[in-house]
């Protein structure tokens, strides 16, 4: 069980036998009466938000997840298949559940899956991947002083905001967090 004063974001809770994860929350000490915490949570299933509010010292039930490895081997449909590296078992996870995750993913991506009672409900990434550009504006020498970005479309299909110097056939690194570009990649 956690307490009040144990909620941060991505802290992962249990509401009504549902998985949610906190997004956002703001502690609040009234001048006069009980503090509280309110927070917004996302419903790990389905991607609802909902904002609740809780009494300092109310107890929260902790979300009964499980975070397997998995090595992502391809798309199928609308599904993205997953195998276990150790026990080989394959699962499917639908796109829906996918939405942020879904740009970074090249075949062999190893990632940790999210399950919850036996059923996977989302992947988390490294913190950062290596992506190849696939299309981007030709690159300009000596105009590095502006800080000015184009857009890159990488092999996956996302689209990235890269420096002018970054050219088409490079590999960069970006980080999944925020989607932002970090920095070149030799190879």
């Amino acid at each position: 069980m956690y307490e009040t004063s144990d909620v941060k974001k991505g802290l992962k809770i249990q509401i009504d036998g549902t998985p949610y994860v906190v997004v956002d929350f703001q502690f609040v000490k009234p001048g006069k009466g009980q503090a509280f915490t309110r927070t917004k949570m996302k419903n790990m299933i389905n991607g609802n938000v909902i904002e609740k509010t809780y009494k300092s010292g109310e107890k929260l039930e902790k979300a009964d997840l499980e975070e397997r490895q998995m090595q992502f081997l391809y798309k199928e449909g609308d599904n993205y298949v997953f195998m276990d590296t150790g026990t080989y078992d394959q699962i499917q996870i639908m796109e829906e559940q996918m939405v942020d995750a879904k740009g970074y993913l090249l075949d062999g991506t190893m990632v940790d899956v999210l399950l919850f009672d036996g059923k996977a409900i989302g992947v988390t990434l490294p913190n950062f991947a290596e992506l190849q550009i696939t299309q981007t504006d030709p690159g300009f020498k000596g105009d590095t002083a502006t800080g000015a970005t184009k857009p890159a479309i990488m092999e996956t299909g996302l689209t990235v905001n890269v420096p002018l110097f970054v050219t088409e056939g490079e590999t960069i690194k970006v980080d999944t967090r925020n989607g932002q570009y970090v920095e070149r990649v030799k190879k």
